[in-house]
């Protein structure tokens, strides 16, 4: 396919942390197609080029891929910027889907995501060893099914370090979930808002307190719900990435 347009993940809100490329891809785009009620328009700042921008907040999907169908046929730069990374909750296949029909190929760039945007502010690791390895990236169902066998109860079974999207609005639900499938009440659990945009708000807690402090805080949105014990481990092991000793001993048997 010769026609093609960018996707780009503008990462989690503050400007500065979107990649060299994705910048550039902005900069010299002619058409610009926002998720507005996510993205941080000041990314849209970048663009050198006057570029005619479209809020998708306000559009659907056909008048979506028309914008995109008309600005390709037309032989302009045609670059759709999307929240965080684009790969988690993107609703970027529907996307493609469609502009294959057009013979209309694209470009992904990726992006910083939420999740490591809040994990910077908490300080956290989100894998310490003999605490937790695993990671699960996961959102409550909403008004999108999720299979039966990813319920929340049931990869709670694991009692992994886990990132939720999306949840903050059935926040009573989630931690009821979370303690069903077999966190303990005293687990640590972070609630991010905005992370890493300008009014970012940390609430911190355990299943047993979180929902009264987010409903406190009045975070009903855009947030992301960290549950483990790496955030407050009570007894882990370093890693032996930078240990002498282990580090020897490795290479001598691996000569």
């Amino acid at each position: 396919m010769d026609k093609k347009i960018t996707i780009v993940g503008a990462g989690p809100g503050d400007p500065e942390l979107i990649t060299l490329k994705g910048k550039k891809a902005i900069e010299n785009a002619d058409i610009l197609i926002y998720a507005g009620s996510l993205v941080n328009r000041e990314v849209l700042n970048y663009n050198k080029k006057n570029a005619k921008i479209y809020n998708s907040a306000t559009m659907d999907l056909g008048e979506i891929i028309q914008v995109i169908v008309d600005g390709v046929e037309n032989g302009l730069n045609v670059v759709r910027v999307h929240t965080g990374d684009p790969s988690i909750y993107g609703a970027i296949k529907e996307q493609i889907d469609e502009l294959k029909k057009h013979d209309i190929d694209v470009d992904i760039i990726p992006g910083v995501t939420s999740l490591f945007a809040a994990t910077s502010s908490l300080k956290a690791e989100l894998t310490l060893p003999e605490v937790s390895q695993t990671i699960i990236i996961t959102r409550p169902e909403g008004r999108t099914p999720k299979p039966k066998k990813e319920k929340i109860k049931d990869l709670a079974k694991h009692q992994a370090t886990m990132a939720i999207y999306l949840g903050v609005g059935m926040i009573d639900k989630v931690v009821n979930d979370l303690i069903e499938g077999g966190y303990n009440e005293d687990t640590p659990v972070a609630v991010v808002y905005h992370a890493s945009w300008e009014d970012e708000k940390i609430i911190k807690g355990t299943l047993n307190d979180i929902s009264e402090k987010v409903k406190n805080a009045g975070i009903t949105k855009t947030a992301l719900i960290i549950v483990g014990d790496v955030l407050d481990p009570k007894h882990y092991e370093y890693s032996k990435l930078y240990d002498k000793d282990f580090e020897t001993e490795y290479r001598k048997k691996h000569k």
